[in-house]
């Protein structure tokens, strides 16, 4: 009786999910098949070069190579096409091709693992993975930054408010606040190229921790691959995990600036603002208000930066306490970068869409742009300019024109010339010519400004570089 309760306590312990108690706990935590299945075709791809490789060296024979490579490419058909089954009980993808392969071509496919492990094996399909996403990440920042560049050509003369704290400071235009995402984005376009080129190494051939006493190329398996060179430190390339940080800080960052702009969107689609209006293709309705057009596509897009930058902390977590060389922990690190691609993808494609498909209220923008007092500044330099006053001064002079202005309820250029004459004897009917919104933007013409024609020159240099 006692026996049957243990039985019973332990089989409560493991849970109703392990049946088998202790050995199906091992094989569920093990198990990596469910998400590295991503890598096959990285995983193949490897195997020939290695496969070739061997042969190029005489370490396998050519006839064993053909039969090897022959094989490879017929599991390749059969997981593209989905005909291949794949088993949890042999953990990993490496394993499941590996023994497809011996059942295919036979006792040959055993001389396949020759002078590699599975450490440099899975480091090396990571880095074609991560390397390959990189590459799309590229093409997707092109996309988008061409997008900011048509929008940002179309509103170089359309004026808007431009804030500081989110309140009015200054008059900009469209285009110009366009050109500060394309700066942005171009960034992180510099930091995928980055990552790129430090991750263009060839971990295969490092073996499990020590390289090999086969007289292998690696220079030959970094070329067939795509790879610059080969790593040239066989403990550091078996437990480097950099290149998936590295792709995951630049996901973060590029995250973190779609989600600024998704937050401008969302903020200058409401009534209050009615900057911009969100086409159907990216809105939602309310369930129980008609009169509502969300715009989720933005809010989701502000959301996915939460999960990428749970999937950098998370990683970052799981190498910081690992000593060298490799640990199992790190098994951990693909469904990471796995979320996080597929998030910064998504999130990329939708704004995208969005900034190409937004429509811009161009007289909402010019009518918000003058208030606020936005050009206070400009008379502050007329002050300084015109009448020679120190700016500290001029900025007082200006301080006292806006309380003025701010009592009678109207502009600075609704103000009468009495009025400011009464405050400052140097003022000039003149000053009303820097006090428009359209002369604002015109009059900042200095490197990067606002004026339109700052802002076409900004085009230009980015059209020719993108």
């Amino acid at each position: 009786m006692a026996d049957s309760t243990d039985t019973k306590s332990s089989n409560q312990m493991w849970g109703g999910r392990f049946a088998s108690g202790p050995d199906a706990i091992m094989e569920e935590i093990n198990a990596s098949i469910g998400f590295d299945k991503k890598l096959f075709a990285q995983d193949i791809r490897g195997s020939i070069a290695h496969a070739t490789m061997l042969a190029h060296q005489g370490i396998i024979s050519a006839e064993d190579k053909d039969k090897i490579v022959q094989g490879l490419n017929t599991i390749l058909s059969e997981i593209e096409s989905g005909n291949f089954e794949f088993s949890r009980k042999l953990e990993d993808i490496h394993m499941n091709v590996e023994a497809r392969l011996a059942t295919l071509i036979g006792p040959a496919a055993g001389r396949l693992h020759t002078a590699r492990s599975r450490n440099d094996q899975v480091a090396l399909d990571f880095r074609l993975w991560v390397k390959e996403e990189l590459q799309k990440t590229e093409r997707m920042l092109t996309d988008l930054i061409a997008a900011f560049l048509d929008r940002a050509e179309e509103h170089a003369e359309t004026v808007m408010p431009g804030f500081t704290h989110l309140q009015t400071a200054q008059p900009v235009t469209f285009g110009h606040h366009c050109m500060a995402y394309v700066e942005m984005f171009g960034r992180d376009r510099s930091r995928v190229r980055h990552a790129i080129e430090h991750l263009d190494e060839s971990p295969i051939g490092s073996a499990a921790l020590a390289g090999t006493g086969y007289p292998i190329d690696r220079h030959m398996t970094a070329k067939a691959l795509g790879f610059r060179e080969p790593t040239r430190n066989s403990i550091d390339t078996v437990s480097d995990r950099d290149f998936a940080i590295e792709f995951l800080a630049l996901a973060a960052i590029c995250s973190m600036h779609l989600s600024r702009l998704a937050e401008e969107i969302v903020i200058w689609s409401t009534p209050q603002f009615g900057f911009v209006r969100l086409s159907d293709a990216f809105s939602t309705g309310s369930s129980i208000m008609p009169q509502k057009k969300n715009p989720d596509a933005a809010e989701l897009v502000r959301a996915k930066t939460g999960r990428i930058n749970g999937s950098l902390i998370a990683l970052l977590t799981i190498m910081k306490g690992l000593p060298l060389a490799y640990s199992k922990d790190m098994q951990e690190d693909k469904e990471q970068v796995f979320d996080a691609a597929e998030s910064l993808e998504l999130a990329i494609a939708a704004m995208t869409g969005m900034v190409r498909d937004l429509t811009i209220n161009t007289a909402r923008m010019k009518a918000a742009a003058g208030s606020g007092y936005s050009t206070a500044t400009d008379l502050a330099d007329w002050l300084v300019r015109e009448a020679g006053l120190p700016f500290r001064d001029a900025h007082h002079v200006t301080g006292r024109a806006v309380a003025l202005a701010e009592s009678k309820g109207c502009d600075l250029a609704e103000l009468p010339l009495a009025d400011l004459q009464a405050i400052n004897a140097a003022i000039s009917d003149k000053v009303y010519d820097v006090l428009t919104v359209e002369a604002s933007v015109a009059s900042r013409k200095s490197f990067g400004g606002t004026a339109p024609s700052e802002v076409r020159k900004q085009i230009a240099y980015w059209r020719a570089r993108n």
